[in-house]
């Protein structure tokens, strides 16, 4: 290896080194933890396929994968297009846009904690506003986060609420990419403003909505903080997910099973399979946005 090879492996080593004992090795670690029975206190048991038999059999993975598919078919369309109306929004050349973008921006910043106050206001089932509402408007109150039914649309509502800001600034940053010469083309072609958004902005924005929706779908499957706080997990842990493990996604069960229950073999299998959704899912949309993305 020459002079420059040798800077070359100096100066990237920190990452090389952090990648391999941090990323790489707690990969390898968890495959193995997944392999085996280990509760953190003794040493691991090799117990080979067990604890993916045991997840295939477990009707409680089954409950979390598919609260987990609800909420990401709830709230990835659902964020994706009202970003993309707030971006169109905000894109006008108007007086006062910088402060009401700094506005959507700000639930984004907010810690949690900080929405659950918010959310508590709103959603409390004895003195919260919409039930409030309700009452005057002669309807029944409803328990929202304690329904079993309604938990997941709220929890969506409030992920919504809180993250379209950040989405908001991605599509912001496409659509002030597009010439305007395009649509000056479109405009002394007679095309109407339905037309130039269809025919103009959907095109050439189309990777910014890539981006977005590969990002929302991962962050979705990951989803853990705002489902554990809104659920009641920071005052007992094992009751995060509720009522009735009607909003456990995939996330919390595998803390639920590895912090609070101390089976780390079984959490590690769980996530594993997440780890081969996510995979596949993503792949899938890398395969099809050769039929409707298009790049500059």
């Amino acid at each position: 290896m020459d002079q420059e090879g040798r800077w070359g492996l100096l100066l990237t080593s920190p990452y090389l080194i952090h990648f391999l004992v941090f990323v790489l090795g707690t990969l390898l670690t968890s495959l193995y933890f997944s392999l085996s029975n280990y509760d953190m206190l003794n040493p691991p048991e090799w117990v080979g396929l067990k604890n993916y038999d045991r997840l295939v059999h477990d009707p409680v993975f089954w409950k979390a994968l598919w609260n987990t598919l609800y909420f990401v078919i709830l709230f990835v369309p659902t964020q994706t297009f009202l970003a993309l109306i707030l971006a169109v929004a905000l894109n006008q050349k108007l007086k006062g846009l910088k402060l009401f973008r700094m506005a959507h921006f700000v639930p984004v910043i907010s810690s949690w904690t900080v929405i659950l106050y918010v959310t508590d206001a709103v959603f409390n089932p004895r003195f919260g506003m919409a039930n409030t509402l309700l009452t005057q408007l002669g309807l029944d109150p409803q328990k929202w986060l304690q329904d079993e039914v309604l938990v997941i649309p709220i929890l969506v509502l409030i992920a919504v609420w809180k993250g379209v800001g950040y989405i908001m600034l991605i599509f912001l940053a496409g659509l002030q990419n597009v010439p305007q010469d395009l649509y000056e083309a479109a405009e002394l072609d007679g095309a109407g403003v339905i037309k130039r958004f269809r025919y103009i902005t959907l095109p050439m924005i189309s990777g910014s909505t890539f981006l977005v929706l590969i990002l929302s779908t991962i962050s979705t499957f990951q989803a853990f903080e705002q489902i554990y706080v809104m659920t009641g997990g920071a005052a007992d842990a094992t009751a995060a997910g509720g009522p009735n493990n009607a909003s456990l996604v995939l996330m919390l069960y595998l803390y639920r099973e590895g912090f609070s229950f101390l089976h780390m073999g079984y959490a590690s299998a769980i996530a594993w399979v997440l780890f081969v959704i996510l995979f596949v899912l993503t792949w899938i949309q890398v395969r099809l946005q050769k039929r409707w993305v298009h790049y500059e």
